[in-house]
């Protein structure tokens, strides 16, 4: 026979889980951390200022507990707050990858699979494996996002990507990825046009090209903070002539049209180099970017469209990297950097 407190919470808790689905509720929590503002939140969902105040009184009355602290400059989550973010962004996630499988299915598709990419791989191994699923299976539809790390595995937590080639660099949440080494390390270089004035000469040294104008991964990303301390490290100031970006597309073509450096893999412009558009000046650079690899979610089920992907890339990665075992998954451990 049920206590009489087991009743009470039941009655308490079977109110909560129902509020839970309710996908209008969810996404105004996520719009509400995103703009941190009661009314930016009200306008991008569409409500007025006093709806948006009473849909929160409902779904922290319903918790029986203070997800948001308010403050003269806006609001900001509670860890309660934190906690239900976190989860709504994974459900809207998943309902929206839900759709879009079913509406893949319905147009004659077999599946989705959304990848994230640094830079590197994202030229070589992600575009190999591409071209052999879909020689395959030409009915997954593919997605393919390059970025810094960092973004990436934010993006591959909140549910956005199904997987990820990069580094994890925050193990705040390492529990909840699973990660497979793919490659060793990253070796970058010093790369420029091949009309370059410095271009072919054997000597040349960091401290000769330090006044030159450089084009520099954005601020954040390991590259760049690599950078920084190789010029620390050296007794060099850094650059200041500088352009941020990551899109290859626009540093390959500042390249060709400047007298301006940028660090790349030499694989990512392997057929710039190898047409004689553009040249290595420095090889090797100490940066030390470190070993990149495989990255999902745990407990995290893949669609049957993502599962091929990861297999592909997998097997493309062993052939590319025979050093690494791609086949043994390794599973993050705190003391990764």
């Amino acid at each position: 026979m049920k206590s009489h407190s087991g009743v009470v919470a039941a009655r308490r808790i079977k109110p909560a889980i129902r509020f839970h689905l309710k996908t209008r509720q969810l996404a105004f929590l996520v719009r509400l951390d995103e703009e941190r503002s009661l009314g930016r939140a009200a306008a991008t969902a569409g409500l007025t200022q006093p709806a948006a105040s009473k849909v929160l009184r409902e779904i922290e009355s319903a918790l029986d507990v203070k997800l948001f602290d308010r403050h003269a400059r806006g609001m900001t989550p509670t860890c309660y707050g934190e906690i239900l973010v976190r989860h709504a962004r994974l459900a809207l996630s998943e309902l929206g990858l839900a759709r879009e499988e079913i509406v893949a299915l319905k147009s004659g598709l077999s599946g989705k699979a959304a990848i994230g990419t640094v830079l590197n791989p994202g030229t070589n191994l992600v575009p190999m494996a591409l071209v052999r699923m879909k020689q395959h299976y030409p009915g997954i539809l593919a997605s393919v996002e390059i970025g810094p790390s960092r973004d990436l595995v934010r993006k591959l937590l909140q549910g956005d990507l199904d997987m990820v080639v990069g580094r994890v660099l925050d193990c705040t949440r390492a529990d909840e990825l699973v990660y497979e080494p793919l490659a060793a390390d990253e070796p970058h270089a010093l790369i420029a046009s091949a009309e370059h004035p410095l271009a072919g000469r054997k000597d040349l040294q960091l401290e000769h090209l330090i006044e030159r104008p450089w084009i520099l991964p954005t601020a954040g990303s390991l590259v760049r903070d690599k950078l920084t301390d190789m010029f620390v490290r050296h007794g060099l100031s850094r650059p200041t002539n500088i352009i941020e970006t990551d899109c290859l597309p626009v540093i390959t073509s500042l390249l060709q049209q400047s007298n301006m450096v940028a660090v790349l893999p030499e694989e990512a412009v392997q057929s710039c180099l190898k047409a004689g558009i553009l040249t290595v000046l420095v090889r090797n650079l100490p940066l030390g970017v470190g070993a990149f690899g495989l990255i999902t979610r745990r407990h995290h089920k893949l669609s049957p469209g993502a599962q091929v992907m990861l297999s592909t890339l997998r097997e493309e990665a062993a052939q590319l990297w025979p050093i690494a075992d791609s086949s043994v998954r390794r599973e993050i451990s705190l003391n990764i950097s």
